[in-house]
């Protein structure tokens, strides 16, 4: 039987959206969040943007055409991207310059895993409706 592998229980190492302030421009960062947005205008060349949300707020990440191209299926069907790549700020507007893409949509699935929290009513299984 073909089963596909449990997804790691460990999140990824990224910076929050907060913190990439406290980092210099064009330092080497790795970030992760929700795909909140994508955004490929017709005028930017192939150029696609992506926003991510993550707990602390957002992170703009821009994708040129080369990366996409290596990437594709992550950047078009991600729902939880981890992308890693350069810090590029210009009018107080910091963007992520994409190097490399993962989709880690996978993890998505662990917040309906119990995780020893059962006798806590919130976390509760739900009745079983006849």
């Amino acid at each position: 039987m073909n089963r596909k592998p449990a997804p790691s229980r460990t999140p990824p190492s990224c910076l929050t959206s907060d913190r990439l302030q406290q980092r210099p421009e064009n330092a080497r960062v790795c970030v992760a969040g929700l795909v909140i947005l994508r955004q490929r205008p017709g005028t930017a060349r192939g150029v696609i943007f992506i926003t991510l949300e993550d707990e602390t707020g957002v992170v703009n990440v821009i994708v040129w055409r080369n990366i996409y191209e290596a990437y594709r299926r992550a950047v078009i069907s991600g729902r939880l991207l981890r992308i890693t790549g350069r810090l590029q700020r210009s009018h107080s507007v910091t963007h992520v310059i994409a190097e490399t893409i993962e989709d880690i949509s996978g993890m998505l699935d662990l917040l309906l895993v119990p995780q020893g929290r059962s006798k806590d009513p919130a976390f509760a299984p739900l009745a079983k409706i006849h």
